[in-house]
């Protein structure tokens, strides 16, 4: 599709066909925030417990038991579930036809909700596979995300075969490639052959980061795409620089996961090429992200007063910085100093995020209010993007200040003991601004509310007027 049509593609109608896929996409919605009130409030009380260990330390309640069922239903509850939601909606609409099929939809909605109910009930009884992170779920579950996964990819791909124009645009390209090469990396990860010895370490490397940059990603650069052009009422910045990015991303990702392992048994050689291919990220991040601000430029002034534009500025800016670090953090001599301490906590949040959430939270108050004709509020979207934005920075922040003192302990040889008090006072920050983080999620569900099944608020239309007619910076 050609960059003056991606401007026009979407129109939002009121035939059946478009209830149907207003009746999924409010679905997806709302089921994916009851996801993210779930797993946040779970790392809410997980924060807490650093600073005092004691706390709430019942059997049900241990460490252990609850960090992997926040990951666990923060990626594959609230995440997935929000991004294929936004996927259904802008394939339809730059396609300019119907689902494929809305059955296979629902299908999708309740294997991902079934895999993520029956994933966090087995962690919870203490049935995982504890050393594989962000794949703790006992592999039968994990099957059955694999077939939500199938599902979705199949009916994502018969909506876009079905589309009026002959080329596919830019965010289908992201869509169907996060959701193809996640079946794949899902298939690796459960064939039981790799799962012992050095195998695993290089498997779990390889599944962790793809995870998060072959699916994640994909789809929130996806919704991006959409989203960017259909606010502004311009055209994507450059078509061209959007498929370089597509390519790039998929040449270099999927040999990051090594980087995690430096100075561990795996061999030298895959260590050096994580961090080589690491470093090449730079070329889709940078490109990528170029085209979104060039795309945004002489518009800045309109942050003040759309919030949907504003949330997806962030996750921009998100990406830029919490993929440019993930390639710095690469390198052997800073992963000595930030590679297992809380540095890298909050760099997964920055990416996790302050990327991923505020490009879905863009895209869901873009995208939502067009299909349902209801809006939220404007003192709702201003106190979600505001708790939500100070409380990450907080968090992310006091996080890599503690971490970065953590690390420079290490180096210098001091006890172990000395680098956990060190993090005290940060812990208390950390607390802080997940505090903040929480009550923002609470102010979006009611928002996500007030623009499927509640009254209409009074927020303006998401969609700018043209630059010409428009404030102009």
């Amino acid at each position: 599709m050609s960059n003056d049509a991606a401007v026009q593609a979407g129109a939002h109608g009121h035939g059946d066909g478009d209830r149907q896929l207003t009746a999924i996409f409010s679905a997806y919605t709302i089921t994916a925030t009851l996801w993210l009130l779930f797993a946040t409030a779970i790392g809410l009380l997980l924060a807490f417990k650093f600073g005092a260990p004691d706390f709430w330390a019942a059997k049900y309640l241990t460490f252990g038991r609850l960090r992997p069922i926040h990951t666990n239903g923060t990626f594959y509850g609230w995440a997935s579930i929000a991004l294929v939601g936004l996927a259904y909606d802008v394939a339809a609409r730059s396609c300019g036809t119907r689902l494929y099929s809305t059955r296979l939809a629902w299908i999708g909605l309740w294997l991902f909700n079934i895999a993520a109910v029956a994933g966090t009930i087995a962690l919870e009884l203490g049935y995982n596979e504890g050393d594989l992170e962000y794949r703790e779920w006992p592999w039968p579950i994990r099957l059955i995300f694999l077939a939500a996964l199938i599902v979705t990819a199949w009916n994502l791909i018969g909506t876009v075969a079905r589309r009026t124009s002959d080329d596919i645009y830019l965010s289908n390209w992201y869509t169907m490639g996060a959701l193809l090469w996640t079946c794949v990396i899902a298939i690796v990860a459960i064939l039981p052959w790799y799962q012992h010895g050095l195998g695993q370490v290089a498997i779990s490397g390889y599944y962790m980061h793809n995870a998060v940059g072959m699916w994640f990603t994909p789809l929130a650069l996806g919704v991006f795409y959409y989203a960017i052009p259909k606010i502004m009422s311009r055209p994507i910045y450059s078509y061209a620089l959007g498929v370089f990015a597509f390519w790039t991303n998929l040449c270099f990702y999927p040999l990051l996961g090594g980087h995690h392992f430096l100075f561990s048994p795996l061999p030298w050689w895959l260590q050096t090429t994580a961090i080589v291919f690491s470093v090449a990220m730079i070329v889709p991040v940078w490109g990528g992200s170029a085209n979104y601000l060039l795309t945004m430029r002489g518009r800045l002034r309109d942050l003040t007063h759309a919030y949907p534009l504003a949330f997806i500025f962030v996750g921009v800016i998100g990406y830029l910085v919490g993929s440019t670090q993930g390639t710095v953090e690469a390198f052997r001599s800073l992963q000595a100093l930030w590679h297992f301490n809380n540095f890298t906590i909050g760099h997964s949040h920055l990416t996790m995020y302050g990327f991923v959430n505020f490009a879905i939270w863009g895209g869901l108050y873009a995208l939502l209010p067009l299909a349902t004709g209801k809006t939220a509020g404007r003192f709702g979207l201003a106190l979600h993007f505001w708790m939500a934005l100070v409380g990450s920075f907080i968090y992310v922040i006091s996080l890599s200040i503690g971490g970065t003192v953590q690390g420079l302990g290490w180096v210098q040889g001091k006890p172990f003991i000395e680098s956990v008090t060190d993090m005290a006072p940060y812990y208390v920050w950390r607390g802080v601004g997940g505090i903040l983080m929480f009550l923002s999620h609470l102010v979006f569900a009611w928002n996500v509310w007030r623009m499927t099944t509640g009254v209409a608020g009074n927020a303006a239309s998401p969609i700018l007027a043209p630059a010409e007619a428009g404030a102009a910076a």
